[in-house]
């Protein structure tokens, strides 16, 4: 028996049950699409956060307190409470003139509602300097960002980012408009003046969804921010390395004089470069892809062990003719040939469709919200290819057991099945 005419055997087999063969491909069809879409979504996940990480800026180095970063609670009034940073820590880089160090810049994050007329939204409040947009390279729309005058007086002056303030000012220019920040849950409000409008960043920055404050400004007004000895706290430190910089001899550099300033002998402070960061979201999205995979492999196989069943049930159900291909000549070739075609056949066309409905719906979920995030799904092309793979595998081996029992069928006693 050709391939030609085993295939075509095939193809009459199932067409002849078309409802049988179609709800056998659909275990198939579920898994190579399931597959497809978790791939999509872990590698996406991966993306999204890489993205924001490069959308911090370039060359930046991140100091945290130690505290701060193992509690999660980094920009809470918790982490603030606990972090060993202050703002003289970042005024000592800056006066060492460490060299690779281009710009620093302190900041401090707590969340408050920011509320202008009938408008309001739940914003990320960023205490920092002037210094800040230069360490992440902003960009300004209208206005100007802070400036040195902001960091030596107590103004109450605001830059917003680009989704706050066109959620607050839909109708007008924000420059130049009051703006009201409730803190600690509205014991505490703040009138400031708009400044300034930063260029939309897009994608995963968290920057259009921030207001920028001058430390300076709010300090005098927020207890909370100084610490017992009465120097202000610091959520984080922001460095940028100049271009070129060994960025690991710089940290060696940052971590020797803050351990010297804190007058101790083991590090509470934690120094992480844009690298380490997107290195560490590579390592948890690539494991997430495994696990989310995994899964849906295991709908993979429990398909393949559904078109081995029914792959069963169709060589008990053509016994005779078996038999009779077996009396006119065919051997036990012909009758494996026959029936792993028939798999195969069965597998590949449920490998096809669960492929399309796989890209399909991965990008039907691409820029959709769930549960109050935007989802980013990047479909992978080795994702397509080792689904089809496994289909193909899965054709093969659900039914090479199936063949071997056709050969196993006495042609005389086949002859006499009914």
């Amino acid at each position: 028996m050709s391939l030609w005419d085993a295939l075509r055997v095939a193809v009459g087999a199932i067409v002849s049950n078309r409802l049988r063969s179609a709800l056998t491909s659909l275990g198939l069809i579920i898994g190579v699409s399931s597959v497809i879409v978790l791939i999509a979504v872990g590698q996406g996940t991966q993306k999204g956060v890489t993205d924001r990480i490069r959308g911090l800026g370039t060359d930046l180095l991140f100091i945290e307190s130690s505290v701060a970063a193992l509690t999660s609670q980094t920009g809470g009034l918790g982490g603030l409470a606990e972090s060993t940073l202050s703002q003289s820590d970042a005024e000592a880089i800056r006066a060492a003139a460490i060299p690779g160090v281009s710009a620093v810049a302190p900041l401090v994050t707590v969340e408050a509602q920011a509320v202008a007329g009938a408008n309001n939204v739940g914003a990320e409040i960023v205490g920092t300097s002037s210094e800040y947009a230069r360490v992440r390279d902003l960009e300004i729309r209208s206005g100007s960002f802070l400036t040195p005058l902001h960091d030596e007086g107590g103004a109450l002056v605001a830059v917003l980012g680009a989704h706050v303030a066109e959620t607050l000012y839909p109708a007008a220019e924000a420059l130049g408009q009051e703006l009201r920040l409730s803190f600690a849950g509205g014991r505490i409000t703040l009138a400031f003046a708009v400044t300034g409008v930063i260029e939309e960043q897009g994608g995963a920055s968290e920057v259009d969804d921030q207001v920028f404050v001058s430390t300076a400004g709010i300090a005098s007004r927020l207890r909370f921010l100084r610490a017992p000895t009465g120097d202000l706290r610091a959520t984080q430190i922001d460095v940028r390395a100049a271009g070129g910089a060994d960025e690991t001899r710089l940290k060696e550099q940052l971590s020797e004089l803050l351990l010297f300033l804190h007058e101790t002998p083991e590090p509470d402070f934690v120094i992480h470069s844009q690298d380490d960061l997107i290195d560490a979201a590579t390592e948890v999205s690539n494991t997430l892809s495994l696990l989310l995979g995994s899964v849906a492999g295991i709908s993979l196989l429990v398909g393949g062990i559904g078109v081995m069943n029914i792959m069963l049930v169709s060589v008990t159900e053509r016994t005779r003719e078996i038999g009779i291909r077996r009396a006119v000549g065919a051997t036990s070739g012909d009758i494996v040939t026959q029936f792993v075609i028939e798999a195969l056949t069965l597998c590949l066309v449920g490998g096809v469709v669960g492929i399309a409905s796989g890209v399909g719906i991965s990008l039907l979920l691409d820029g959709r919200e769930l549960g109050g995030q935007a989802m980013t799904t990047l479909i992978q092309p080795w994702s397509i290819a080792a689904a089809f793979l496994v289909a193909a595998g899965v054709g093969l081996a659900s039914g090479s057991y199936p063949a071997y029992r056709a050969t196993e069928i006495d042609p005389i006693a086949a002859l006499r099945n009914e």
